[in-house]
C-alpha cells in the first residue's frame, strides 16, 4: 500500500469507530444481533446471486468466452477490492488476473474489464439520478459534490477510452507487465468490443439491474434488523451511497465513508442511525464471509499455475 492509501484507510477507520461509539456500541451490536445466523446466511446467498448478474454484464461484452468465467472474475474482483487493502482499481486488476488464469487471453481480459467498468459507470449514473429523484429532503453539500464528481468522472472515463486509453495502458504496465507488451492486441480487443453497440447497451442495462439489486439487498438487511422502509427509499439510500463510495475511490473499501453514509442517510427515512451502522457492519461481514474463501481459492489457482510453470 502507498502512504496515501494507508493514511486514507486509517482516517476512514477512525471515522467508522467514532460513529459507532458516538451512536452507541450496544444499540449497534443489538441491531446486528437481531439478524441472526439464518438472516446472515440469506444475505450471503443473495449477494452470491447478484454476482451472477454482474458476471452476466461482463459476459455480454465478449460472449465467446464461458459465462461462469466472468462471474468468477467479478467475484474475485470485488473480493480483492473489499477484503484486501487495495483501492477499487487494484481489485479490477486482480479480477483481470483471475480471468487470465481461467484461460482468457490477457488483451481480451484487460480490454473487456476496462469496457465493463465503463458500462457499469454508465449504469451507475442512471442509478444515482434515480436515487436523487427518490431521495426525501435536500442533499448535503458533500453528497452533491460526490455525485457531481462521479458523473463527471464517468463521462471523462468514457471519452478517454475512445482517445488513446493512456491511463489504461499505464495500469496495464504497472499491474500486468506482460499485458503492456501487447498494446496492439489490447487496442484491437477494445475496438472489437465497441463494434457491437448492442453488447454495450446490454452490459449497461444488466449493470443497472445489478445496481437496483444492491438496493434490494439493503432493503432485505433493514427488514431483517426489524426496520421498515420501502424499496424506493432503499434505492435512494444505496444510490447516494454509491456516489460517495466512488468519490472516495482512494480509500480502501470506502472504510468510514460507508459507515458515515448509512448512519446519516437512514435517519432521513425515519430509521435510527444505529440501524445504518448495523447495515454497514453486516455488509462488511458478508463481504469477508464471501471474499476470504474466494481469495484463498484464487491464490490456490495462482500457486498451482506457478508450480506448473516452474516444472515446465
Amino acid at each position: 500500500m502507498r502512504t496515501g492509501a494507508i493514511v486514507a484507510a486509517l482516517a476512514g477507520l477512525a471515522v467508522a469507530v467514532w460513529f459507532v461509539f458516538h451512536v452507541g456500541f450496544a444499540p449497534v451490536a443489538n441491531a446486528v444481533a437481531r439478524v441472526g445466523f439464518g438472516g446472515f446466511l440469506i444475505l450471503c446467498v443473495y449477494a452470491l446471486a447478484t454476482f451472477l448478474v454482474l458476471g452476466a454484464a461482463w459476459f455480454a461484452l465478449t460472449p465467446t468466452a464461458p459465462f461462469l468465467t466472468f462471474a468468477w472474475g467479478r467475484i474475485v474482483r470485488d473480493a480483492a477490492g473489499e477484503v484486501l487493502p487495495f483501492s477499487q482499481i487494484g481489485g479490477i486488476m486482480i479480477g483481470v488476473r483471475a480471468l487470465i488464469l481461467r484461460g482468457i487471453a490477457a488483451p481480451q481480459a484487460f480490454a473487456s474489464a476496462i469496457v465493463d467498468v465503463t458500462t457499469e459507470m454508465m449504469a451507475q449514473v442512471v442509478f444515482i439520478l434515480i436515487g436523487v429523484a427518490l431521495f426525501k429532503g435536500g442533499l448535503p453539500n458533500a453528497t452533491v459534490a460526490g455525485i457531481v464528481f462521479v458523473v463527471a468522472g464517468s463521462l471523462v472515463f468514457i471519452v478517454m477510452q475512445r482517445r488513446g486509453l493512456v491511463i489504461a495502458e499505464k495500469l496495464a504496465a504497472r499491474f500486468l507487465p506482460a499485458m503492456a507488451r501487447q498494446t496492439k492486441a489490447f487496442h484491437e480487443q477494445i475496438a472489437a468490443i465497441y463494434e457491437h453497440p448492442a453488447r454495450l447497451a446490454a452490459s449497461a442495462a444488466i449493470h443497472l439491474v445489478g445496481w437496483l439489486a444492491s438496493s434490494v439487498g439493503v432493503w432485505i438487511t433493514i427488514r431483517l434488523i426489524g426496520g421498515h422502509i420501502d424499496i424506493a427509499g432503499a434505492i435512494a439510500i444505496e444510490a447516494i451511497l454509491s456516489a460517495l463510495r466512488s468519490a472516495a475511490v482512494i480509500v480502501p473499501g470506502a472504510l468510514g465513508v460507508q459507515e458515515a453514509g448509512y448512519a446519516l442517510l437512514l435517519p432521513v427515512f425515519g430509521l435510527p442511525a444505529e440501524m445504518g451502522l448495523a447495515v454497514s457492519l453486516l455488509k462488511r461481514a458478508r463481504e469477508i464471509a464471501i471474499g476470504v474463501p474466494v481469495l484463498v481459492m484464487w491464490q490456490g489457482l495462482e500457486g498451482r499455475r506457478a508450480f506448473a510453470a516452474k516444472d515446465a
